[in-house]
């Protein structure tokens, strides 16, 4: 029986395999790290919440009610009792606010639907950015001036891979990072690198420090 295939095939055969492969590794790595298009959803509250009216218009601090962002992965969410150390007298009858009221009556939690959310397979830390010196605003935006709250930022792994390539334009001084209108002086560049060597600020790009 003659020969099926010309002797060039155990080169091409080979070959294309590794050429399809690379093909599929190279769409995978695309779709991971190409910058889409990021479009905001809202999130359903159990209750009607605005920052705008909170933090931009009676200047609260973000870590009155995210209790834990300096200390822990997790901001943490405004507990009943922190809501109610206000609106125990605040709009205590408000219809909109019945829920808070029955969650404090009852000593049942309310279940706020989180706006940013990671897979499972990321990690981050809010304790680690904060201390660093990253502000609230490069991930949130000007959430004082949001009536609802949105995801700003697409969190897409070339997101986050440009501030820790270089994080400097994200740094600032400690007692600014929930600041939501600190303006960097002039040619701050120079006062941000110093802040990052004060800062011990070691913007990590391996694998392993978010896929853990």
């Amino acid at each position: 029986m003659g020969q099926v295939f010309p002797r060039s095939a155990n080169i091409i055969a080979p070959v294309s395999i590794v050429v399809v492969l690379l093909l599929i590794g190279a769409a995978v790595g695309f779709v991971i790290l190409y910058p889409q298009t990021y479009v905001p959803a809202v999130r359903d509250q159990p209750i009607p919440f605005s920052h705008q009216q909170h933090v931009g218009d009676m200047g609260i601090d973000c870590r009155y009610c995210h209790t834990t962002v300096e200390t822990s992965a997790f901001a943490g969410m405004p507990s009943t009792q922190i809501c109610m150390n206000c609106h125990s007298e605040v709009k205590s009858d408000s219809d909109k606010l019945a829920l808070l009221r029955d969650s404090d009556s009852q000593g049942k939690a309310l279940v706020w639907n989180r706006v940013y959310s990671l897979p499972d397979y990321t990690y981050f830390d809010h304790s680690a950015h904060v201390t660093k010196g990253v502000a609230c605003v490069t991930c949130h935006g000007q959430i004082d001036q949001m009536p609802i709250t949105v995801q700003v930022a697409s969190l897409q792994m070339s997101w986050c891979m440009d501030c820790h390539r270089d994080p400097t334009p994200n740094i600032r001084p400690r007692d600014q990072v929930t600041s939501m209108n600190w303006q960097a002086p002039a040619n701050s560049d120079p006062i941000r690198q110093q802040l990052i060597a004060d800062y011990h600020v070691e913007s990590k790009t391996s694998c392993s420090t978010c896929h853990r």
